[in-house]
């Protein structure tokens, strides 16, 4: 006897319109309200458009815009600082490969005013100041910036000689471009500013030449060390032997008061001396007489005056020195 599957199959469900209508409106639910806020970071600014015309600027928060692309929010990060490399590139954070005489001489390699040549690889940071000026002034944005950028530097390092840009000048060379960027930026009105220009290698063409631009880089720098060096030596002596010198002229004017006040206390006293002796001349002298004998036997012990004119007597010593219990 044969067998047969006789359970009834399976009709397979059959969405009706309500049940469409469900999806439909959940989806359109779901669009409307993804699509009608977006998020401003810390470190932002929006710009918000109005069927591609811009309306306003949003600052950091959730924020409300029209649905399903009726406004658009662009966001500008405002509070980041961002870096151009000119000459180099940096392949990963903290690991930088220099290559810029094989693979970038257009932007290195500079003709100094001496009309020599020079390798100069710099970089710029700079952040974003008006993010509506980013936005729609400007469409080629980080090729202007790195144009004017190249154009700045090869200008000031043509105006020089290239002693002066490997060795004096690179501070004025980096601060002046500085200005010179941001001025071409804000005339452009690009909404930015340079925060900072730094060179980072200056050296001349391989060969010869570098070799001897190193040698002559070698000694403008032991020059500098040594002036350094001198400088701090004269800072060390020279306040110490001003220090002394006014120490001398201090104790000198204050040996100069004492003796005049000493002089003129002794003639005062002379002069009271005289007026005294002027009235008792034989008091004063006999005074006088004992005054210089305490002067000079002030700091004698054991010492015995005795008249040399005394006869017939023995002059008895004091017994104040005794030692004590008497003499036997």
């Amino acid at each position: 006897m044969s067998e047969r599957d006789v359970t009834p199959g399976r009709t397979p469900r059959r969405l009706t319109p309500k049940a469409i209508i469900i999806v439909v409106v959940v989806i359109l639910a779901l669009i409307t309200v993804f699509s009608s806020f977006f998020v401003v970071d810390p470190q932002e600014q929006a710009a918000v458009l109005l069927f591609g015309r811009f309306t306003r600027m949003a600052e950091p928060g959730l924020h409300f815009k029209l649905p399903f692309g009726i406004e658009k929010n662009y966001n500008v990060p405002t509070q980041v600082v961002l870096k151009q490399e000119f000459g180099f590139r940096t392949e990963r954070p903290g690991i930088t490969t220099i290559r810029a005489a094989q693979d970038f001489p257009s932007e290195s390699i500079m003709l100094t005013g001496d009309l020599n040549i020079v390798d100069v690889e710099w970089i710029i940071q700079y952040r974003i100041v008006n993010a509506y000026n980013w936005l729609f002034k400007v469409q080629e944005k980080e090729k202007t910036i790195r144009d004017i950028s190249q154009s700045v530097i090869n200008q000031l390092v043509g105006d020089r000689t290239v002693f002066d840009v490997i060795g004096a000048e690179r501070a004025n060379i980096e601060t002046q471009g500085q200005e010179h960027m941001n001025q071409l930026f804000d005339k452009y009105e690009l909404g930015i500013r340079v925060t900072t220009v730094k060179l980072q290698n200056i050296v001349p063409p391989a060969g010869p030449v570098q070799e001897a631009f190193e040698d002559v880089n070698k000694a403008i720098q032991d020059r500098s060390r040594l002036i350094n060096e001198g400088q701090e030596a004269y800072n060390q002596a020279i306040p110490k032997a001003k220090g002394e010198a006014e120490q001398l002229v201090q104790e000198a004017e204050g040996y100069a008061v004492e003796r005049v006040n000493k002089a003129e206390g002794d003639v005062a006293r002379f002069a009271r001396v005289l007026d005294e002796y002027s009235r008792n001349p034989g008091v004063t002298r006999t005074r006088l007489y004992y005054e210089m004998f305490e002067e000079v036997f002030k700091d004698a012990e054991n010492v015995d005056l005795i008249d040399k004119n005394l006869q017939n007597f023995i002059p008895f010593k004091a017994l104040e020195s005794a030692p004590a219990g008497g003499a036997q």
